[in-house]
């Protein structure tokens, strides 16, 4: 007679079982480590939106500041303060970053002669693209809504363009941000006056001057100070001619006309025919730009 041994107990032998501690402690490692990793997409998401929070906030106060350089820049004497909030932004300003002339043309002249010219500074609200990014090359115009000239026509026209940008470096020297800039720009208006010896068009070109203040300080605030107004006037004015261009000191550091995107550099405005003169009277406004320090 055969027997067998029975084979339950080589099973048991063969096979050792992972002890109930050495499972909880795999267990709880993996939570762990599934945990953090979902702590750091959280805090990045998080911190993300709230970056993103500040530029978009941005561009409502440099709008606001837009609307500010208008009302100080004809009165002199004339103050204002903004405040802003931010955690990552912060606001520059660029001194001489644009370079404004103008040229008239008048009658018995062929050629167009040099009347004016003005350098201005712009406010850029900076925010580091390692915090916050759209794109390389993104723009947006944020006020006014549609600007199709260098100059921009109407009684209520803005002297100030505001717009979104992002340039990273190169080319920009001083650093990669995604920027709210407030650049400004010549308001144009056109007015005529009727009288018994005849009748007069006036053309009238406003433009606000913004310079460096002394003070500085550590708050979030825009001091602007208006400190001087400066008229040309000049009579028998046949063709006026407005050109921007760009400082080799700015535009050698990415400021240039990339960044700006200006409809154009050049404008000419043809005056009217029809009346017994035509007088061009260009007004610049002096504002003086302190960043931190309270009016």
């Amino acid at each position: 007679m055969i027997h067998f041994k029975p084979f339950s107990r080589r099973l048991h032998r063969n096979v050792k079982a992972v002890s109930p501690a050495i499972s909880t402690v795999i267990l709880t490692g993996t939570i762990v480590a599934l945990l953090s990793v979902a702590v750091v997409f959280v805090n990045n998401f998080l911190w993300a939106r709230l970056a993103e929070s500040d530029f978009n906030s941005a561009k409502q106060f440099m709008q606001t500041i837009g609307l500010q350089i208008d009302d100080v820049a004809w009165t002199a004497g004339r103050k204002a303060t903004v405040r802003y909030s931010s955690a990552y932004g912060t606001v520059d300003f660029l001194p001489s970053a644009l370079n404004y002339t103008v040229y008239v043309k008048t009658q018995g002249s062929g050629n167009y002669q040099f009347f004016a010219s003005y350098k201005v500074g712009i406010l850029l609200f900076n925010v580091d693209v390692s915090r916050f990014s759209l794109y390389d090359g993104y723009y947006e115009l944020i006020y006014p809504a549609t600007v199709e000239n260098l100059t921009i026509t109407g009684t209520s026209a803005p002297v100030a363009r505001v717009f979104g940008v992002e340039k990273l470096t190169p080319p920009m020297s001083n650093g990669s941000f995604v920027r709210v800039v407030i650049a400004p720009s010549v308001r144009l208006l056109f007015s005529n006056i009727t009288e018994q010896s005849g009748s007069t068009i006036y053309t009238r070109l406003y433009l606000p001057v913004l310079v460096r203040g002394d003070a500085q300080g550590s708050s979030q605030s825009v001091t602007l100070t208006g400190t001087s107004i400066a008229a040309n006037t000049i009579d028998r004015v046949t063709s006026i001619k407005v050109t921007v261009d760009f400082p080799a000191n700015t535009s050698q550091q990415g400021f240039d006309a990339s960044f700006f995107h200006f409809p154009s550099l050049t404008q000419v405005i043809d005056i009217p025919l029809g009346y017994s003169d035509s007088v061009l009277e260009l007004y610049s406004g002096e504002v003086k730009v302190e960043l931190g320090v309270h009016a």
